[in-house]
């Protein structure tokens, strides 16, 4: 189901509910830029790459921009995190109010398949950063930097999409809720 809240549409308890979701999952993702970025500029400052390495850096950071970055942020995750952000504004609840960076990120109170998906993406990349964690240098800086390249973007895109939808043109995604939950 599409939705078309608007954060105009909210009273003061609903706009501040979705900031609170919407700033709690850009302080995760700005976390991480801030972590891996000094990483990634290890991998490369402190280490003479041969042409091959610059290459594979090269392509990490296209691949990681473009199916991190475009496909999983800008299409997924950003415009779905304000959706459910909107929801929250117009139907705040105390445990979805407190808990919503976590609301907005599909981890409760969604769909089976949005919850399936968002807890199985999020344990498979806590798994993928301990595994990170084990590289050496400059690998890991290489990968670090296309990790950095798409965060990046997701900020941007989740930016981007919370402006829009301010604007007046929410994301034309569903917010993913129980079948029980209306939608308005």
């Amino acid at each position: 189901m599409v939705t078309t809240d608007r954060f105009a549409d909210t009273r003061g308890a609903g706009k501040a509910a979705a900031a609170w979701g919407l700033i709690g999952v850009t302080a995760l993702l700005l976390n991480a830029v801030v972590r891996l970025t000094p990483v990634a500029v290890q991998g490369f400052a402190a280490y003479r790459l041969e042409a091959w390495q610059w290459a594979l850096a090269a392509g990490n950071v296209a691949f990681m921009g473009y199916f991190e970055g475009y496909r999983g942020f800008q299409q997924g995750f950003a415009p779905r995190v304000v959706a459910r952000a909107l929801h929250l504004a117009r139907h705040p609840r105390p445990l979805h109010v407190a808990l919503a960076p976590l609301f907005c990120m599909g981890l409760f109170h969604a769909s089976r398949r949005r919850l399936v998906t968002s807890w199985t993406l999020l344990l498979s990349i806590v798994g993928i950063v301990l595994a990170v964690r084990t590289i050496a240098q400059p690998y890991r800086g290489i990968v670090d930097a296309g990790v950095v390249v798409g965060l990046g973007w997701g900020l941007a895109a989740l930016a981007a999409s919370a402006w829009r939808a301010m604007a007046g043109d929410p994301p034309r995604v569903s917010p993913e809720l129980p079948v029980s939950t209306p939608s308005r």
